[in-house]
């Protein structure tokens, strides 16, 4: 399914780019949301602070909230250091919202209908897994080529620290998995043509026998890395 513009439909006026067509199903307009995106790279990343349930309760608007300029508008009275978390959060949550939905548009992809399942958005001939798109991490304390040769070292590493930070995700999981030669890996979560191009590229030659297997406490794990990767 190639990407479409301005399809008939309903839309809140800051969710500019969520279509609902006659059958119901949500469409995103992944060339809209990408333009939202990058709007956002003007603005210094900056976390300031660990996520928390509390800051989260205050920044939950993110979630309906499809403009940049609107997100600015609502957090124009806010300090700093919460504008900066609110930011992060809307940029965040919206490209994982069209990475999600370019996998959805996958014939071997089922998306998950169970919004509030925490552990699968969608199986993949028949494999469930989650997915999280992330950016190299400085931590790794291997280079990319070492991760490009051995990516189930890195695999293990993530899933590691995750479990370190108390989410205890132990299910299968495709990451999605960030780096740009300049160092600035968070930007290229607004790529979104870019992104589509990488994961169409594998769902097309995607093999079940050539995902790596981890055993992970008592849990037998199936997971892979997405690699979208400027140099």
């Amino acid at each position: 399914m190639t990407i479409s513009r301005r399809k008939q439909g309903t839309c809140h006026v800051e969710l500019c780019f969520l279509k609902t067509w006659n059958t119901g199903k949500l469409v995103i307009d992944l060339f809209d949301i990408e333009r939202e995106l990058k709007k956002r790279l003007d603005y210094p990343y900056k976390w300031g602070r660990r996520q928390s349930d509390s800051w989260d309760a205050k920044t939950d608007f993110i979630y309906h909230t499809g403009s940049f300029g609107a997100l600015l508008d609502k957090t124009k009275n806010d300090s700093q250091e919460l504008r900066d978390y609110a930011l992060n959060r809307w940029y965040n949550f919206w490209s994982a919202m069209a990475v999600e939905y370019i996998f959805s548009l996958h014939p071997g992809v089922v998306a998950n209908k169970n919004k509030y399942d925490k552990w699968v958005d969608f199986t993949l001939n028949g494999i469930s897994f989650d997915h999280k798109t992330s950016v190299f991490p400085k931590a790794y304390p291997k280079s990319l080529n070492d991760a490009l040769n051995n990516k189930k070292d890195l695999i293990g590493w993530l899933y590691d620290r995750q479990s370190q930070e108390g989410r205890k995700h132990l299910k299968n999981r495709l990451f999605v998995l960030l780096f740009h030669k300049n160092g600035e890996h968070w930007k290229m979560k607004s790529e979104i043509s870019f992104l589509k191009t990488v994961i169409d590229n594998y769902l097309r030659h995607f093999d079940k026998s050539k995902l790596q297997k981890l055993t992970l406490g008592k849990e037998n794990i199936y997971s892979d890395i997405i690699w979208a990767v400027h140099c």
